[in-house]
């Protein structure tokens, strides 16, 4: 697992020019790289969610993720339905200019067990998946295209 990442200006400007696109998400696939999230041991993320990260200069929506992974309400959640102790969907949508909502679900019908208002985000996306798995130690943060 690789917990060292940096970037210069360079980077930082290619970034602006070059922003994420929905097309970079499908380039990924499953691999057994992964990267370990400080903040909340139990949480590691793959090549696709770094990609993401860096390129959609969104770590914080790593951060968001992973902060509510084992937190109160997502305990409640799974003491209600099993499934999410086991995998769960995570969807990051645009709602109206820069105003986004975060929301947890344990499939696509079901209402959702989070949902997280964001006043303010510069994500280039509309919308984004990211899907969560545990394998019985570490909950995997991983795009669709990578399961």
């Amino acid at each position: 697992m690789n917990n060292n990442i940096s970037t210069t200006n360079a980077e930082r400007g290619d970034r602006k020019q070059n922003p994420l696109t929905s097309g970079d998400l499908r380039n990924f696939s499953g691999d057994l790289e992964r990267f370990r999230y400080a903040l909340n041991r139990n949480v590691i993320y793959t090549p696709g969610v770094q990609y993401v990260a860096e390129k959609g200069e969104a770590y914080w929506l790593i951060d968001a993720i992973a902060s509510w992974i084992g937190s109160e309400p997502f305990n409640e959640a799974v003491a209600k339905d099993d499934r999410i102790g086991e995998m769960h969907f995570w969807t990051l949508r645009r709602i109206q200019g820069n105003a986004a909502t975060l929301e947890a679900k344990a499939d696509s019908p079901e209402k959702p067990f989070i949902v997280q208002d964001i006043e303010f985000t510069d994500f280039p996306l509309d919308k984004i998946d990211i899907w969560a798995g545990f394998d019985g130690k570490h909950w995997t943060l991983y795009l669709p295209s990578e399961h």
